[in-house]
């Protein structure tokens, strides 16, 4: 890397950190390099200033992406499968869906209401469609071949192996 901006060691560490791991929030960031909060959030700065990195901000948390190389729709898939439990019931509708809140209650054994929060999260991003099946919802994935892409690709930086053997998207691509 020659551009100026990348000749501090540090620098080059947290744009490297932010590549090999994209999506990722600045607590991990935190916790992954050694860097005080207030060195961390300057480079950071430095680096989105520079137009190096993309800040994305999913609700909860703020996210960094090296810059061009996702575009605004690619952030907000990622910004989801960067959530554990959204990310498991994106992998559970590319497998099996559509399906219903409960059905994937049940998988996910965790509660409906739980469920149903992130589901309208994956549909207020538009990552999730959902139709009236009789008395009940069923959730699809809207671009399915976007998730899985993006999954693949990135599957390194994520640690589920659940979703991985859920999956087993590496075969695929």
């Amino acid at each position: 890397m020659s551009d100026p901006d990348l000749e501090l060691a540090s620098r080059r560490e947290i744009y490297q950190q932010i590549a090999d791991t994209p999506g990722i929030h600045f607590r991990a960031l935190l916790d992954t390099l050694d860097y005080a909060q207030g060195t961390l959030q300057y480079h950071l700065r430095q680096l989105a200033d520079e137009n190096l990195i993309e800040v994305s901000d999913d609700g909860k948390y703020t996210r960094y992406y090296p810059a061009a190389e996702f575009d605004e729709t690619d952030q907000v898939v990622m910004n989801a499968l960067r959530r554990e439990y959204s990310r498991r019931i994106l992998a559970h509708l590319l497998v099996d869906g559509p399906l219903s809140t409960t059905e994937l209650s049940d998988r996910l054994d965790k509660a409906k209401s739980t469920v149903s929060w992130h589901l309208s999260n994956l549909a207020d991003a538009d990552l999730v469609t959902n139709e009236r099946d009789g008395r009940s919802v069923v959730y699809a994935v809207s671009d399915p071949d976007r998730v899985k892409y993006l999954y693949t690709i990135h599957r390194r930086s994520f640690t589920d192996k659940v979703v991985d053997r859920l999956l087993g998207l590496w075969e695929n691509y």
